[in-house]
């Protein structure tokens, strides 16, 4: 299987069950819709942002056909100024590479750094899906399993109204 080994390995301590489908590179949402058309889940757009000073990071995952300006987000989330973070924070604190940004990235975030805002749109989702640290393939999982998997990294979240 495609994707992160460590991120595997995780998710069988945890007795995850997902549902495994590979596809070519997609390095952004539309891109990946052409392969989700035959997928039962809720697809999410993971944006990754740093805060004015860059000392706090924050994922922030939304339904992917959501569309959201920079300025709303940051009234939304009450943060301050927010702007994309860099590839190479990206890397520090998720592992992973632009492209495939995922929440999955978390395993590799040991001091809990990054806060998650998830759209409160998705807790009604009966599953949910994400690349496993690598943009060649989605991982489906149960919503339920989704929150079991955030409750193990330890990183922090809430849910925000971030559209609609």
């Amino acid at each position: 299987m495609r994707g992160d080994s460590e991120l595997y390995r995780i998710l069988a301590e945890l007795e995850i069950e997902f549902d495994y489908h590979e596809h070519p590179p997609v390095a952004t949402v539309e891109e990946a819709s052409r392969y989700w058309k035959d997928l039962d889940s809720a697809h999410c757009k993971n944006l990754f942002f740093r805060n004015h000073k860059g000392n706090r990071h924050y994922l922030v995952i939304l339904e992917h056909s959501a569309i959201l300006e920079i300025r709303d987000l940051e009234q939304s989330l009450k943060q301050g100024k927010l702007s994309f973070a860099s590839p190479r924070r990206m890397k520090k604190y998720l592992g992973l590479e632009p492209g495939s940004v995922s929440p999955f990235g978390l395993i590799h975030d040991h001091d809990n750094h990054v806060h998650l805002f998830i759209d409160e749109n998705l807790k009604d989702s009966g599953k949910i899906s994400f690349h496993p640290n690598l943009n060649t393939a989605s991982l489906i999982i149960s919503y339920r399993d989704f929150l079991r998997f955030l409750e193990w990294t330890g990183n922090s979240y809430e849910y925000v109204k971030l559209y609609g």
